[in-house]
């Protein structure tokens, strides 16, 4: 059974499934009704005239295509063959139009510079020599130094590296590109989200060596955590003056995806993590309503509370860091979860409702949820489960 989840949950759940059974598993809902009122909730999920809770899942995911459509999993075609990739995205769309009313994935080729044209050709992996290489259907970052003297190394190197970043970022391909963009009117890349600084460390160096050099070498891991700090600063300033931007124009709003921050203790968090994520939140994210948004989705149950000193604007935490854990110490920080990722992928109907009604209830006196999976959307999640947290939405998810 779910974590949390009462035997009332389920018995409203499974009343539920078994009304959508009955209707050849299409849950009840009015898709006009849900539509209308969710563009009013999704607009301030904390708003006091919104109707509903707002829904979050409403885009999917294209890794989805694949058991909707009853097509063995090939993420290496996919997102190699863009015309592949573009006929399973209409036939999931078809088929999606028919189910929830709307056609959520793109169906237009993806252009010169690959999935997310924001994303900059040079990153702050490149400074700390992090090679990425395409693995089981995902870019891993490989692992740049293995002791501490290869550390101490690197970071002569990335020092080294600083005095002059521009020439190193913006080097004979980014020019290329640059023309390009400038040809084809499309936008320039701008650095505003982030692996997170524990997540980051313990690619370039290994999560025990980070956690052990944090106990026997402090000097050595401030050395590294304030070089972090540094690279991000300056790649962000040469992105934005490549773009245009100045400090009066420039986006605010910054977005980091911390997952293994949960491995640190609450103390060491904060002498590694949290002051390179407050820096960059300070420089970049300085009013109240600019986006300061963590997404790590493990339990971070033990770093709420210095999180909470960040002013975070955004969270999605793992499936175990509950509703009203996260209120507790964040008042009026959107949660955006906190649905197990594998209950919605397995199709685990009753229980995919039965969470629902779980964080709702939570949520219901301080508002300020939008319901969605606590972590990424994975293949297995389906169309009519999607449905199903629509129906419940409408049926039990109400603020008036």
């Amino acid at each position: 059974m779910s974590i949390n989840v009462t035997k009332e949950h389920l018995r409203i759940a499974s009343e539920l499934v078994a009304e959508a059974h009955r209707n050849n598993g299409l849950a009840p809902v009015n898709l006009e009704q849900f539509y209308a009122d969710q563009e009013i909730a999704v607009k301030d999920p904390f708003g006091p005239d919104i109707p509903q809770c707002p829904l979050g899942l409403l885009n999917m995911s294209e890794v989805c295509v694949f058991d909707e459509l009853g097509i063995p999993e090939d993420l290496d075609r996919y997102y190699a063959d863009d015309e592949w990739r573009i006929t399973l995205n209409r036939m999931y769309n078809d088929k999606a139009e028919k189910i929830i009313g709307r056609r959520p994935l793109s169906e237009q080729p993806r252009g010169p510079f690959g999935r997310n044209p924001r994303v900059p050709p040079k990153g702050l992996h490149d400074i700390f020599e992090g090679k990425t290489v395409w693995k089981s259907g995902t870019l891993w970052l490989e692992q740049s130094a293995r002791n501490e003297a290869e550390l101490v190394a690197l970071l002569d190197r990335v020092e080294k590296r600083l005095e002059n970043l521009k020439d190193f970022i913006l080097d004979d391909e980014w020019k290329k590109q640059k023309e390009l963009r400038i040809k084809l009117g499309a936008p320039m890349p701008r650095y505003r989200a982030q692996r997170g600084p524990v997540t980051f460390a313990t690619s370039i160096y290994g999560v025990e060596n980070l956690i052990f050099l944090l106990y026997d070498n402090p000097k050595l891991a401030e050395r590294f955590r304030d070089l972090i700090l540094r690279a991000m600063l300056e790649l962000a300033r040469i992105y934005d003056e490549e773009a245009g931007y100045t400090p009066e124009t420039e986006p605010h709003g910054f977005s980091f995806s911390d997952d293994n921050c949960y491995l640190l203790t609450a103390n060491m968090y904060e002498d590694f993590g949290y002051p390179i994520v407050k820096a960059i939140f300070d420089r970049y994210c300085p009013n109240p309503e600019d986006v300061r948004f963590i997404h790590a989705d493990t339990d971070v149950t033990h770093l709420l509370p210095i999180m909470a000193k960040l002013n975070l604007t955004r969270v999605n935490f793992g499936p175990t860091v509950m509703v009203d854990t996260i209120r507790r110490y964040m008042p009026r920080t959107v949660i955006l979860g906190v649905l197990a990722p594998f209950t919605f992928s397995r199709n685990e109907e009753v229980n995919i409702v039965a969470e629902f009604l779980r964080d709702f209830e939570m949520a219901k006196p301080t508002r300020g949820l939008k319901f969605e999976t606590a972590g990424a959307i994975n293949n297995g999640s389906r169309l009519t489960g999607l449905r199903l947290i629509m129906s419940a939405i409408q049926k039990y998810g109400r603020y008036r």
